[in-house]
């Protein structure tokens, strides 16, 4: 009696540690099972950062300080004073295209245009007009900047306003049509803008592609002059820095 008692003992005692062995079995393989998830879950979170990394280093552009750009010495600075409706003072963190514009008045100077920029502070009434341009080149092919690259103009429409830099153009007539020395500077403007801008003559748009607008009118109307403008533009961009400085 005493040894099949003993025996009944020894056998609960061995299921007992055999119980607890595979206890501690499944805890073991429950850790493992968690250790190979959480490692996983790393691995894939290490593998997305990467693509995103390399997706960024693919579609976005290099990073330029806009603050940092000096302007050539052949661009006079004349900037309009801040106002709600010409110079509001928005930065912008990146210019991703240059709009061509015309002033839409012939015979006209840069400086007068500017003007009419700057007088749009001292609107009265109920209808106000919000209007400027960060760059307006003149009949002899001065160039005044009236707004820092910077900061936003209101030159194209409210989508694009908030990453483009604007360059408006006199001229001489109705059809538009920019003079040699207008045209000449449009171009050294808009290469020297691309190169330190970080851009090339495909980001370079007239107003009339962003909005239908009929603007600026002579490359509306004529599309091989606008296409011989970007032309001229890009081997312009691709000479050395001295030849447009």
């Amino acid at each position: 009696m005493k040894n099949q008692t003993k025996e009944s003992y020894d056998e609960l005692e061995r299921r007992r540690r055999a119980r607890e062995r595979r206890q501690r079995q499944k805890r073991k393989q429950k850790r493992k099972r968690l250790l190979y998830i959480g490692t996983g879950i790393l691995g894939l979170a290490v593998v997305l950062a990467g693509i995103l990394w390399i997706m960024s280093l693919l579609f976005a552009r290099n990073y330029v300080d806009l603050k940092g750009i000096e302007m050539p010495e052949w661009v006079e600075e004349d900037f309009l004073d801040p106002n709600p409706y010409s110079r509001p003072a928005t930065e912008m963190k990146r210019v991703n295209e240059i709009v061509i514009h015309y002033v839409a008045n012939p015979g006209t100077t840069a400086k007068q245009n500017m003007n009419y920029f700057n007088s749009l502070q001292d609107q009265t009434g109920i209808k106000k007009i919000s209007a400027s341009s960060h760059f307006i080149i003149g009949l002899e092919g001065e160039v005044l900047q009236g707004i820092p690259i910077y900061e936003m103009a209101y030159s194209t429409s409210k989508e694009k306003n908030v990453d483009t830099v604007s360059i408006e153009c006199c001229h001489p007539d109705e059809t538009g049509k920019f003079n040699d020395a207008t045209y000449d500077s449009l171009v050294k403007l808009t290469a020297w803008l691309c190169k330190n801008l970080g851009l090339t003559e495909k980001d370079v748009i007239r107003h009339y592609d962003a909005t239908g607008k009929d603007c600026p009118r002579y490359f509306v109307a004529h599309e091989d002059a606008w296409k011989k403008f970007l032309s001229d533009v890009k081997a312009a961009r691709k000479q050395p820095d001295e030849a447009i400085r």
